[in-house]
């Protein structure tokens, strides 16, 4: 049949409209996949962002595989490889602040039903004195820094023999770490570095004190001064690492150093003055030999210690100092004595135990601020923001350690070091502890330990006289080995993170190298202190009633770890 050409065009218009139609269809099909895949990549882009895109990769594998692994292996296998997985957010900390990898990791656990948030609490409540010190002590500490500012730099500008002032800066640094905070202390010699870093960059690049600069350029620096500058970095590299170091020494020494040894403490019903005392038989022989150490790497010059200051930077840092000192008020001066008598209460305080940790460090705040009126909400909240990102992570930490108690995973290897005899379960519990906090963090490898020697205690498995042997053990082991790598103190990590290291080109792996004489001496000397002469010294502090005999029943928490009635 033929078609008129009426019909033939009302085809051939119908077939153009449903090409068409199809066409923009495709089209749109093709916008829609194009925008979901943009969508998709936004949210990659975004997921730990800032990190490289094998790390995004391994965390989200980790994710995946860990409810698969519960479901096939089962829950025993999948917490160790959790513990794995954690320590490896802790050793990967600067790719990216273990809180966020590690946290979805822990969140993760809970969700699969590895452990519950019941007994995340109970770590938690169990654990809150730690918490208390962290967020309170280390803000007090906060608004004492303008005097320890002062103190720090008037040594480093009175004292002219480099090994002399490294030996004061290490034992300044280990004084305030024992009384105050590592992480504040180290802060302090921080903005000092990078105050007179600052100072003399501007005087080598041709300009006045007054006049801007950027200290992170070196572009500007004329040629004659370069090869001082470079000396210059040589020298604050070493005084950091000193500074370091000392807070180490020192943090091992009370409750109040490093933020295991509080949790330690609070589990084992042991106050100020008996933490030091327990301690001292391996602590005190530590900080003797790591001030010679600090003498024989300055004194020979070992793995880039040594360096002094050129004459011509102290001389402008001089200058820039007097200036400082004749536009010091009486107003400054007025709130540098407040924060000393401030310093004086806490010592004193803490030497007596009026109150719990924290609670002491808030009355540092409410003290200091009254009366060097500090009363707006933004200036105080501001000394928070150190202390809180740990605070944190410790949550999550509580969280992983929550696991451990509900899977028993470290049953086994607890079990068969205290299977050991006298000085071999000793070493063994230093080492282990020295080893897993060098590589992942001191202070979630001591609430491990310590948990799990409390359980142990609680089992009849050990006696109270023995764990409190352990308990030294198990703090010195996570404190004086974990100066190797700046993943075992928060301190190191601290100092890597600044804004100080790239200035003075302080690398992770210059850190390690400029560490490892600190470390081979003072592990070697902290092994030797926990075999040989911590048990008999031990007893002979019993006998004169310098320390007293505890009963299983004083463990922090009751002694008792076990989940049942938590579930």
């Amino acid at each position: 049949m033929k078609l008129t050409m009426l019909e033939s065009g009302v085809i051939q218009t119908t077939c153009g409209l449903h090409i068409s139609n199809s066409l923009r269809r495709l089209k749109l099909g093709d916008k829609s996949v194009t925008s979901s895949n943009a969508s998709r990549s936004v949210y990659l882009t975004n997921f730990l962002n800032g990190t490289p895109n094998w790390y995004k990769t391994t965390i989200i594998l980790f994710l995946i595989v860990n409810p698969i692994l519960f479901h096939t292996v089962g829950p025993f296998i999948t917490g160790w490889i959790l513990i794995v997985q954690f320590i490896f957010t802790l050793a990967m900390a600067l790719k990216a602040y273990p809180l966020a990898p590690g946290g979805l990791l822990a969140i993760e656990a809970v969700a699969i039903g590895m452990t519950s948030p019941t007994t995340v609490y109970h770590e938690i409540v169990l654990n809150f004195p730690v918490i208390l010190l962290l967020m309170f002590m280390v803000a007090g500490i906060y608004f004492m820094k303008g005097l320890l500012l002062l103190l720090f730099t008037k040594v480093l500008i009175n004292v002219r023999s480099k090994i002399i002032l490294s030996l004061i800066f290490s034992l300044m640094a280990a004084f305030l770490s024992a009384f105050l905070d590592a992480l504040t202390v180290t802060a302090v010699i921080i903005a000092v570095a990078v105050g007179f870093y600052g100072i003399y960059h501007k005087v080598a690049s041709g300009k006045s004190l007054n006049d801007a600069d950027d200290i992170a350029d070196d572009t500007g620096i004329q040629e004659i001064n370069r090869e001082k500058l470079e000396q210059f970095k040589a020298f604050l590299r070493s005084l950091m690492m000193h500074g370091a170091v000392g807070t180490a020494l020192g943090g091992v020494c009370t409750i109040v150093g490093e933020p295991q040894n509080l949790l330690i403490a609070e589990r084992a019903s042991w106050e100020f003055i008996e933490f030091f005392v327990r301690m001292a038989p391996v602590t005190l022989p530590v900080l003797v030999v790591g001030l010679i150490t600090c003498v024989l790497v300055e004194k020979f010059k070992i793995l880039g210690y040594g360096a002094k200051i050129p004459r011509e930077v102290l001389n402008v840092l001089i200058e820039f100092d007097n200036q400082e000192e004749a536009k010091r008020t009486p107003q400054d001066k007025g709130k540098l004595v407040i924060q000393g008598i401030a310093g004086i209460w806490l010592i004193v305080a803490l030497g007596l135990h009026l109150a719990e940790v924290g609670i002491i460090g808030l009355s540092v705040i409410i003290f200091i601020t009254a009366f060097n009126g500090v009363i707006k909400e933004h200036d105080i909240g501001y000394a928070f923001t150190e202390a809180l990102p740990f605070t944190a992570l410790l949550v999550v930490f509580f969280a992983i350690v929550a696991v451990i108690q509900d899977q028993n995973l470290f049953s086994g290897i607890i079990h068969y070091g205290l299977a050991l005899d006298g000085v071999e379960q000793i070493g063994l519990f230093y080492v282990a502890n020295g080893l897993l906090s060098a590589i992942s963090d001191n202070v979630f490898v001591a609430t491990v330990y310590i948990n799990e020697l409390a359980k142990a205690l609680s089992e009849g498995i050990i006696t109270r006289d023995q764990f409190d042997l352990l308990a030294v053990a198990v703090n010195t082991g996570t404190n004086i080995p974990s100066v190797a790598t700046p993943n075992g103190q928060a301190a190191f990590l601290f100092l890597l993170t600044s804004a100080i290291a790239p200035l003075i080109q302080l690398s992770y792996g210059r850190m390690v190298l400029m560490a490892l004489p600190y470390t081979i001496t003072m592990a070697i000397t902290g092994l030797i202190a926990v075999t040989l002469w911590l048990p008999p010294m031990t007893s002979s502090l019993y006998e004169k009633g310098l320390i007293k005999h505890h009963e299983a029943s004083e463990i922090g928490g009751h002694g008792d770890n076990s989940t049942e009635d938590r579930h």
